[in-house]
């Protein structure tokens, strides 16, 4: 395949231009990457103080249970009483 010297010439300059996009994708690329990586990071820092509360959260209900457990007929709350317990204004 025989190229005339006009059409290697505008293949030649095509070839820095194609470069150049290929530069200016890689760059995009890597600046999308860097992002992500960064959305990624705090994203789990987020995940370990929600797991570090939900376990300090496990551990006071599992006090709770038991002081409910332990407490005696006498020094539980008496149920809720909607007649007994009207407010003043009724």
């Amino acid at each position: 395949m025989n190229l005339s010297i006009s059409e290697r010439k505008r293949s030649q300059d095509q070839i820095p231009a194609a470069i150049s996009e290929l530069q200016d994708q890689m760059i995009e690329l890597q600046m999308s990457m860097a992002h992500l990586e960064m959305t990624v990071e705090q994203l789990n820092q987020v995940i370990t103080r929600q797991d570090a509360h939900i376990q300090t959260l496990q551990r006071q209900l599992q006090l709770v249970y038991k002081q409910v457990e332990n407490q005696s007929p006498e020094e539980s709350i008496a149920p809720f009483d909607v007649i007994a317990d009207r407010p003043p204004h009724y």
